[in-house]
């Protein structure tokens, strides 16, 4: 009897986490090598329902079917994680997707590394680059806050034109310097278009607060300075995403173009561009978003004082010493 409790409690598996330990920066790394895994936007509508339904009915029965093994179990999660919505649970549309970040940064990026010289391609490349990066954005918001029509078309038109502006502004003054200066010009229009895209699509975050929670996960309110912090990480992940691939393939194009090779074979400046983003990107895109825990911790004294007066009575005077809160863009969804 002891035997089989012990097998019992040795099968139960917690779901409302990730696999790998989540504390350690290595342990987030290999979630993330999982969850943004170009190969997760080829299942079907079917192979993300079944997931859907397996996880869905581990939860409920806390057992697991027959002929499922614990790896079935975790491979359907990490298909859902990589899918639905963390706070509504609803499908996220495929190019919003963390799956879909890999190579469809690969095709913008490429296009922006590429064709850099002339006013309307840097126009059409960096609109195309936001546009992608606001719809990404979008997806991932969080679920608790709603935006209305007026403010995503505003955040979007401050971003897209702050991503132009920074290309062709930095084209104007880098004509008289070498050409790999020119080519590092997306890599800072990039940088300079997170910093306005994320903060402005997630504006309600910042004006009304984002949830935070204590260790159990009981909501206790709404704070604006833990907005500020998780955007701001997510800002910084965003860039270091996009750093290896923006900054690397600049010096190997410039490398090419020295030794005469891009002359002889003008055709390979695109299929070149895209190979070593994909490289960078495939390994750039969950080691950034590793960088910091999806769950953050924010010490009480470091909220604002009118939330800390309604915990102050809410608990006596003997609040949590730390609250939670989610940082939202690429977090594993609440199965």
């Amino acid at each position: 009897m002891m035997v089989n409790e012990c097998a019992c409690v040795k099968q139960k598996i917690n779901l409302d986490e990730p696999r790998y330990d989540q504390e350690t920066y290595v342990g987030r790394a290999k979630h993330f090598f999982l969850t943004t895994n170009p190969l997760n936007i080829f299942a079907s509508s079917r192979q993300l329902e079944a997931a859907k339904c397996l996880v869905q009915q581990y939860k409920c029965q806390q057992k697991l079917p027959p002929n499922v093994t614990e790896d079935d179990l975790w491979r359907a999660k990490q298909l859902y994680d990589s899918a639905y919505h963390p706070d509504t649970g609803e499908k996220m549309m495929l190019i919003g997707r963390m799956s879909a970040q890999v190579p469809m940064n690969m095709l913008i990026s490429g296009g922006m590394l590429t064709f850099y010289k002339t006013a309307p391609a840097v126009i059409f490349w960096q609109w195309l680059n936001q546009s992608f990066n606001a719809l990404v954005n979008y997806t991932n918001r969080s679920g608790d806050v709603k935006q209305t029509d007026k403010q995503i078309l505003t955040s979007y038109v401050f971003a897209t034109t702050g991503a132009v502006g920074t290309a062709l502004g930095l084209n104007s003054l880098v004509k008289k310097m070498p050409p790999l200066v020119g080519r590092l010009v997306p890599f800072v229009a990039v940088a300079a278009a997170n910093c306005i895209n994320i903060p402005m699509m997630r504006a309600q975050e910042l004006q009304h607060g984002t949830p935070v929670y204590d260790i159990n996960g009981n909501k206790l309110g709404y704070s604006k300075i833990a907005a500020q912090y998780g955007i701001g990480q997510v800002i910084l992940s965003r860039v270091c995403m996009a750093l290896p691939g923006l900054v690397l393939t600049p010096v190997v194009m410039d490398y090419l173009e020295k030794r005469g090779t891009l002359c002889r074979y003008p055709w390979l400046a695109l299929p070149a561009s895209i190979g070593i983003l994909g490289l960078c990107l495939t390994f750039a895109t969950p080691m950034a978003c590793a960088f910091f825990k999806q769950k953050a911790s924010l010490p009480f004294s470091h909220l604002e004082s009118d939330l800390q007066n309604y915990l102050n009575k809410k608990f006596r005077c003997k609040p949590p010493k730390y609250l939670f809160y989610n940082r939202h863009l690429h977090l594993p969804p609440k199965s």
